[in-house]
């Protein structure tokens, strides 16, 4: 990889995001991008002047968008790479969960190996920034945290990662998993994860006073799975917005899935909205199928940040998953029913730069100052690429390529 301090220019290629095109869909003016030190140092009119010091890649007038920022991976438990895995085991959470516990070791997970291939594949398809689950439980304690952190290193500061500590088999039904969680904060976790306090717990004050006083005293985010639906959901959104309050965690607690949120009626929602939006409380999603879509034009009108993940990738959840965060976002997009230009844009916008914040980068519109994480794809402007889900023709992050078609 070279060195992330070369300067590099990609020279003309079209702005999806900028300013200037939000005026004009049909924008088509060349710009030529010059990075250094991992940031974006100018965007100027696409010239033939020649920077002796810098490397230069011809963008041959593609489209350039920010890097895709995944914000819900599980990067430490799949069998990427391993011959093909049939199904197994029981549905649902709790089958899930069983069935992963026996198959595991069998495939070797975790390993630096599997976390490498499944970065390397998420790399590929034009992803820069990631925020991971890694699973911590008295069978693998942080081994798992440790592998993908390996992994991570080969990239350097290319690929910038965030990791929760996520307690996939419970928190208080396992005694010592809260334990593994402070470790795990000592360790370098980002944040601290947590699953369906009353499904899996059975005890949703309890799971939650645990992660999130594990989270204020160490002085990281949080960021937990709730799949109950409807009235127990929100119920637990109302606990999870209590905890944030009193605990000073403004900005630092994500709600990953929340289905209640679009199960519960319109002024419930409204409220839980107004309180989180108070709260700097986020949401993901990764745009489940037969499953109401959490609403764009809500969150946005509330000032919720939200963002697109992948989940698990062909694990032993399901065989399902290519890493591809754009396909994630077409398929909210479809199933939502957006078909303006203003909401596939928005969608775009959410994928890549306005996302960045969940990986603790600054929203990156590539612009001057903006840190150097590019994306090319052969597409007209940002709905055309969101609608036709084009190859990633280069991927740069941090100012280095990282792969080309």
């Amino acid at each position: 990889m070279p060195s992330p301090n070369a300067p590099l220019i990609v020279r003309n290629v079209r702005l999806g995001l900028s300013d200037e095109f939000a005026a004009d869909a049909a924008a088509d003016a060349a710009v030529d991008v010059r990075m250094e030190a991992g940031t974006i140092t100018s965007v100027a009119p696409a010239s033939s002047k020649i920077d002796p010091g810098a490397e230069a890649i011809d963008g041959r007038g593609l489209l350039a968008l920010p890097g895709f920022v995944n914000t819900h991976a599980h990067v430490d438990k799949s069998w990427w790479g391993h011959p093909w895995e049939s199904y197994g085991g029981e549905g649902g959470t709790e089958g899930r969960i069983r069935h992963e516990r026996a198959r595991r070791d069998d495939l070797g997970i975790p390993s630096r190996e599997i976390s490498g291939r499944v970065l390397g594949e998420l790399v590929r398809q034009g992803t820069t920034a990631i925020r991971t689950h890694v699973d911590v439980d008295l069978g693998v304690g942080l081994r798992g945290i440790e592998a993908v952190q390996e992994a991570a290193a080969e990239y350097g500061d290319a690929l910038r990662l965030e990791i929760v500590a996520f307690p996939q088999d419970g928190v208080l039904r396992r005694p010592g998993v809260s334990g593994l969680l402070a470790d795990a904060a000592r360790a370098g976790a980002d944040h601290i994860g947590g699953l369906d306090p009353a499904s899996i717990d059975r005890d949703p004050v309890g799971q939650l006073d645990t992660i999130f006083g594990i989270a204020a005293e160490h002085g990281v985010g949080v960021d937990i799975h709730l799949h109950d639906p409807a009235d127990l959901g929100a119920f637990q959104i109302e606990l999870i917005i209590a905890r944030t309050e009193a605990l000073g965690l403004h900005g630092r607690v994500n709600v990953a899935h929340g289905f209640a949120l679009a199960q519960v009626g319109q002024t419930r929602r409204r409220d839980l909205l107004q309180a989180m939006s108070a709260l700097g409380i986020t949401m993901t999603t990764v745009a489940p199928l037969r499953l109401p879509q959490l609403p764009l034009a809500e969150l946005d009108d509330a000032g919720v940040r939200f963002g697109f993940g992948t989940d698990g990738i062909r694990d032993l959840w399901s065989p399902y998953g290519t890493g591809d965060l754009l396909g994630i976002a077409w398929q909210y997009a479809r199933a939502s029913g957006l078909v303006h230009d203003e909401d596939l844009r928005r969608i775009v916008d959410i994928a890549t730069g306005a996302s960045a914040p969940f990986t603790g980068l600054e929203p990156n519109r590539l612009r001057g100052g903006d840190r150097a994480d590019v994306v090319l794809l052969d597409a007209e402007n940002a709905m055309d690429a969101l609608v036709r889900v084009p190859r990633r023709e280069l991927v740069i992050g941090g100012g280095q390529v990282l792969a080309r078609a």
